[in-house]
């Protein structure tokens, strides 16, 4: 393979797992600003997929345009192999982790041997941890962060008019809904660090693992009807979001609140203000300064990240069939041979 060319994971065109090709592509070469990150492990998210079936569960008008082939992904670990002019941050050699370009509709590139980012979007990697772990943690670390604990950008948020506010959470009682996947096992985590009592929704088979993470009380949702079980909570977390997010309005206090990762279709405003909660939603950012703070939680122990499973790059077929079998415990990594 020539010096100009890499590994990549891509898509010619819109579809299932089978439109994912692996095969040779260009290598990038970073611009100023930027690093060339040798990577060692790739961690998969549901924008993995929307990119690859085309966005189709977006409003059409939604719908970016992105220009095919394209090569999905945002969260890596690996080795700075190559700086680009004015980089004094990182130098070739030093491991890094992060969520590249993210948002950005089929060019954050990460299923490759080689990822160019900007050095903002990436910190020091974990020294107690593998590749695989750190690579599983940026997006589903990020997103929990930024709507428990701190926004920390300006950007507008596409969902609102107002910016997503996180809310105190020590001495609160915060439910979180899907709580054994990406998002939900590390905000299980951060909720408990922040001193919440955390009430974990998933599957039965998940109880003994989210308990162990901290959870102090567990709802089986396949026996219990959680929005009738559960009343006078502060927060609820909804890591699925969507139009069945309204049914958690019931299970809040007055001046409680409601955050769905996934807010649209969220159509019961008038019945929220009616009963005092608010719902609001954010869009997650890469933010390296951010995740130098999470860093450190990873290397204190004080933040575990699960993983489900893992594949090589080459079997990203594989990985995003997983994905679609849903019941995922943590997160999916696809690895990367030197």
């Amino acid at each position: 393979m020539s010096t100009q060319t890499m590994k990549a994971v891509r898509l010619h065109t819109y579809g299932g797992p089978e439109v994912l090709r692996y095969e040779d592509a260009p290598k990038p070469a970073p611009q100023p600003g930027e690093v060339l990150v040798r990577v060692h492990a790739v961690g998969i998210n549901p924008p993995d997929w929307y990119l690859r079936d085309g966005y189709s569960t977006l409003p059409a008008d939604w719908r970016p345009q992105v220009a095919l082939p394209a090569i999905p992904g945002s969260d890596i670990s690996g080795v700075v192999a190559a700086v680009g002019a004015g980089v004094t941050a990182f130098a070739e050699g030093d491991e890094v982790f992060g969520m590249v370009r993210f948002p950005s509709f089929g060019e954050s590139a990460a299923y490759a041997e080689y990822v160019a980012a900007p050095v903002g979007d990436l910190a020091r990697k974990p020294v107690t941890v593998s590749h695989t772990i750190a690579a599983a943690a940026p997006m589903a670390l990020l997103t929990a962060w930024q709507f428990l604990i701190e926004l920390g950008h300006d950007a507008p948020n596409p969902f609102q008019a107002v910016p997503h506010r996180p809310v105190p959470l020590a001495g609160r009682t915060v439910l979180i809904n899907g709580a054994a996947g990406g998002v939900g096992h590390l905000a299980v985590q951060l909720a408990k660090w922040r001193g919440a009592q955390v009430i974990a929704v998933a599957s039965g088979s998940h109880e003994a693992f989210l308990k162990d993470l901290g959870a102090d009380q567990f709802i089986d949702y396949t026996t219990t009807d959680v929005a009738e079980m559960v009343r006078d909570i502060d927060l609820v977390l909804d890591t699925f979001g969507g139009p069945a997010t309204a049914r958690f309005l019931r299970t809040l206090k007055r001046g409680g609140a409601l955050f769905p990762v996934y807010p649209l279709g969220f159509a019961d405003q008038e019945a929220a203000d009616k009963l005092g909660v608010t719902v609001t939603s954010t869009q997650v950012r890469s933010s390296g300064a951010q995740l130098t703070r999470l860093a450190s939680l990873l290397d204190e122990g004080v933040i575990r990240v699960a993983i489900d499973s893992s594949y090589p790059l080459a079997d990203a077929r594989a990985a995003h069939q997983r994905a679609a079998g849903g019941h995922i415990r943590g997160k999916i990594v696809l690895t990367v041979q030197p």
